[in-house]
């Protein structure tokens, strides 16, 4: 019998009151936890129901869990039950009668040692995304079956308990972030540590670094390092992907280069011995490219072999023009073991430049979906070829930095410039 508007309202009021009252809970500074023990507790006296339980969707197993409402573990397979059902098909469901139906379990009354009479089950949706939170089930209503009324407090409270779920796994979410990012901090910290910070002095001769890296930690390295007997090593290379796992990479490519550096000099012998030593570090996929050269101040020759790297550039100031240091071998963890034979000997003359980037420098895309491309930087290097060389790298950065959409590059940005200065 449907009762007169006046009675329905009556009836209707105290559980009203019970889900203001779970309003005002919501806006306290509550855990989740404590927030949907609230939720249950009014829930349960609000539609004058046996038990009131939330379940919470463990995306991972594909399992609804007791969250609250229950005092023992409790979990439900998202195929299985009424509770399943209704998380799977993202509606309300309403039994006067779930014994006759299939999808009632009643093992699941045996494990919780419960007989289950009435049945009101309704999906936690996410506000915010859609996304599937868990479930409320509401047990044997006390004067029956549920009725109409007790759907649309149900379902309010619901939006309750989907708020406390979803405000929980924001909270989670943005705790989460902020571990990464200062893990990411720490990283780039680390990676930045292993950018040269003071050029060696070298004997009619400088050197300049530029470095501007992408928002997550990537794998670009850049070296100068002078040796016994006056030589100096200067090395740039790229570690494929971005993230922890590239920079790491990175650490143990400088590692191994300045310990082989102790007992050689030959770069082509060194980046056999590299690809070898990192062997192991190749995994799924990843490589390195890498141009390593060595400077003979005294004799102003430089040896070089190159792993598949570029842009790798000498200026020659005599005739203005740039010669590219092309690659001697693939990149380091595509074959092992590989040779890398040396490329042309080159021969600085005064006021040459020997200029080593990696490849975000080039690769880096404007609105239009133009690369900045080797041509400009080529045009830049003979613009700027005789600026002092600290000034040379940061315009060409500049440049780079005007040239692709968003406030970070794409890509880890790097450039080592060296230039002869003497005659002698």
């Amino acid at each position: 019998m449907t009762l007169p508007i006046e009675s329905r309202y009556c009836h209707s009021l105290p559980g009203l009151n019970r889900l203001l009252a779970v309003t005002r809970i919501l806006a306290e500074d509550l855990d989740t936890g404590q927030a949907l023990a609230h939720i249950v507790a009014e829930a349960k006296i609000a539609l004058h129901c046996d038990r009131a339980i939330v379940y919470q969707f463990d995306h991972k197993r594909e399992q609804l869990v007791a969250t609250a409402g229950l005092d023992r573990d409790f979990a439900v397979d998202l195929d299985q039950g009424i509770v399943g059902c209704a998380a799977r098909e993202g509606k309300l469901i309403n039994m006067a009668h779930p014994r006759s139906d299939p999808r009632f379990r009643d093992a699941h009354d045996r494990l919780l040692d419960y007989h289950t009479q009435t049945v009101l089950a309704v999906p936690l949706i996410a506000a915010r995304d859609e996304r599937l939170l868990g479930v409320l089930e509401l047990l044997n209503n006390v004067g029956g079956p549920f009725d109409s009324d007790d759907e649309a407090l149900a379902v309010a409270f619901s939006h309750h308990a989907a708020a406390a779920l979803d405000r929980g796994r924001l909270l989670a979410e943005i705790e989460m972030r902020r571990e990464l990012e200062a893990s990411l901090s720490v990283a780039r910290e680390v990676q930045r540590r292993f950018m040269p910070s003071k050029m060696p002095p070298i004997p009619g001769y400088e050197v300049a670094t530029w470095w501007y890296p992408n928002e997550a930690v990537g794998g670009d390295y850049c070296d100068v390092i002078a040796l016994p007997g006056g030589e100096v090593a200067l090395c740039v290379a790229d570690v494929s992907g971005h993230g922890l796992g590239p920079s790491l990479l990175m650490a143990s490519v400088r590692a191994a280069l300045r310990t082989l550096l102790r007992s050689e000099r030959s770069p082509s012998v060194l980046l056999e011995q590299l690809a070898l030593a990192l062997a192991d570090d190749f995994e799924h996929g990843s490589f390195i490219t890498m141009v390593l050269a060595m400077l003979a101040p005294e004799r102003h020759e430089v040896t070089f072999a190159n792993a598949g790297h570029g842009p790798a550039i000498h200026f020659q100031a005599a005739g203005e023009q740039c010669v590219d240091l092309e690659a001697t071998g693939v990149p380091l963890g595509v074959v092992v073991p590989m040779q890398y034979p040396l490329g042309p000997l080159l021969a600085l003359a005064e006021g040459d430049l020997l200029v080593l980037t990696t490849d975000g420098i080039v690769e880096s895309f404007d609105q239009q979906g133009s690369q900045f491309g080797v041509e400009r930087l080529q045009g830049l290097i003979r613009q700027l070829a005789r600026a002092p060389l600290d000034d040379l790298v940061r315009a060409i950065g500049r440049e780079v930095e005007l040239h692709y959409v968003g406030d970070s590059p794409p890509d880890d940005l790097t450039i080592l410039a060296l230039r002869r200065t003497a005659r002698s």
